[in-house]
């Protein structure tokens, strides 16, 4: 895994096999963030990771400038994203470990982007764009992009943008 842009730009983030989560391909994060780079200056972005994971996506967003809040529920993963941050002297992100479900409610703080990359097989994952919108957290001309699986179409749900695929992998942007 490596960071594709920006102030880390080519840094190898080194993840072992047995992670307990799934990083988000290279060739996928250099796409998306080639869409979200042409709608928002990025070095004023304040952004949401949810399922934050390995913290590739918010690596991204770093390298590139933005403000960013991980959320992550499992403590190996929020440990090894402490670890990059500290070895890249990462500053401008914040670590919190919880429960998406049970936090977003209780987020105040505006957002411009939240992405959320929720485990493929989690039954949860078509109420993310809802339980987002309802907490009102997303700035007026902020995007949701929600990267899932091809078994999903979030093509009617309110807000729907647009999806973007990269081999396996499927965003939908919601606004």
């Amino acid at each position: 895994m490596r960071i594709v842009s920006g102030k880390y730009k080519s840094r190898q983030i080194p993840v072992r096999k047995n992670f307990p989560s799934r990083p988000t391909t290279d060739f996928a994060k250099e796409g998306i963030f080639n869409v979200i780079g042409n709608y928002f200056n990025l070095e004023e972005a304040i952004v949401l990771d949810l399922f934050a994971g390995t913290g590739s996506i918010s690596y991204e967003f770093v390298s590139r400038g933005a403000a960013v809040d991980a959320v992550e529920i499992d403590h190996r993963s929020v440990q090894f994203i402490h670890g990059i941050i500290n070895d890249l002297q990462m500053e401008n992100i914040k670590v919190i470990r919880a429960d998406v479900f049970k936090i977003l409610p209780k987020l105040d703080k505006k957002y411009d982007i939240i992405f959320a990359d929720p485990p493929y097989d989690s039954d949860n994952i078509p109420s993310l764009p809802e339980l987002v919108f309802g907490s009102g957290i997303l700035k007026p001309e902020g995007w949701l992009v929600l990267e899932h699986s091809r078994k999903l179409s979030f093509r009617g749900f309110e807000h729907f943008k647009e999806v973007r695929s990269y081999g396996s992998v499927n965003f939908s942007i919601f606004r």
